[in-house]
């Protein structure tokens, strides 16, 4: 019963902050940067959706310790979700844009919620996810997508899940090859549809939208990402931690983006080509390449710190 209030008290906080902050912050004191786009009632259904994901994966491992909550997760959720806003805004619209539909940049930060889901379990990934990147957003002044936080949220709960297993290790090459398959999928997509019609990208530097053709770096990223996973996975066989973390990273990018990706189809009126090749693509893939050079240096920095403290 403890882990069932504390994962749900967690949902529930992480709903609230997100619908608080636009309704006072946004709606009722008028802070652009905090109110949301059209369809409010559907990006929020994101939020239930997502939640009710985690509530549902918890059911069936509740007994996993993975779920208790105490005051040392809830300290990691701050400081996560802290971290990862100001690394957000930090990167946000101030590094390489990729011409998308939507507000996309390269974000080495989506390292954060990676990192902190598989150190400190589902919960304080998903905290650290959704909270932090609705403030990474704001702090930049691009408004809020309930969806898109959720979504980076489901990144760092699906980093968060090999604490379920007893033995990491079985579960590498059936997430690998999940992961893969999708990622080869969507790749396919891209190249099917790389020249859509009327593809819009935002121009953060002068805050319009703008017709383009998604660059080849989308498309061709997240198989750079899958390799460059695939390699780590085999190179540190010997180490689970990497070799853990960054697969389960790899799967929790894929479906939490592509989560936050495909609800836009209903929100924004995208085809499923179009959210595919002009979201997805551009987020997921850089993500996957940052997930495979930075989440291992996240890895052993922190096991550096547990063995000199003795924990």
């Amino acid at each position: 019963m403890k882990k069932l209030v504390g994962v749900i008290i967690a949902l529930v906080v992480i709903l609230a902050v997100i619908i608080l902050s636009v309704v006072i912050l946004g709606n009722m004191m008028g802070i652009e940067r905090f109110q949301t786009g059209e369809n409010p009632l559907l990006r929020f259904g994101s939020v239930f959706v997502g939640g009710l994901i985690a509530l549902v994966v918890f059911l069936f491992t509740r007994e996993n310790k993975a779920w208790e909550i105490g005051t040392r997760q809830v300290v990691w959720m701050a400081i996560g979700a802290a971290l990862y806003a100001v690394l957000s805004w930090v990167f946000n619209g101030t590094v390489f844009v990729v011409p998308s539909l939507s507000q996309v940049s390269l974000r080495p930060a989506i390292c954060i919620p990676m990192f902190f889901g598989y150190a400190f379990g589902p919960v304080v990934g998903f905290f650290t996810g959704a909270v932090g990147n609705m403030f990474g957003d704001a702090l930049t002044g691009f408004g809020l997508s309930p969806q898109w936080s959720i979504g980076n949220g489901l990144v760092g709960f699906v980093a968060g899940l090999p604490m379920l297993f007893a033995n990491k290790k079985k579960s590498l090459d059936l997430v690998l090859i999940i992961g893969a398959v999708l990622a080869v999928i969507a790749a396919v997509i891209y190249f099917v549809n790389r020249n859509l019609p009327n593809m819009l990208f935002y121009d953060v530097a002068n805050n319009i939208f703008g017709d383009a053709t998604i660059s080849l770096f989308a498309g061709i990223s997240i198989i750079v990402g899958l390799v460059l996973v695939v390699i780590v996975r085999f190179a540190f066989a010997r180490n689970i931690d990497i070799a853990a973390a960054v697969t389960w990273s790899m799967l929790g990018n894929i479906l939490g983006i592509g989560f936050a990706a495909i609800t836009d189809i209903w929100i924004n009126g995208y085809s499923p080509a179009a959210a595919i090749v002009g979201e997805f693509l551009p987020a997921a893939g850089p993500n996957l390449i940052f997930a495979a050079i930075l989440v291992p240096l996240l890895v052993v920095a922190y096991a550096a710190v547990q063995k000199q403290s003795g924990r």
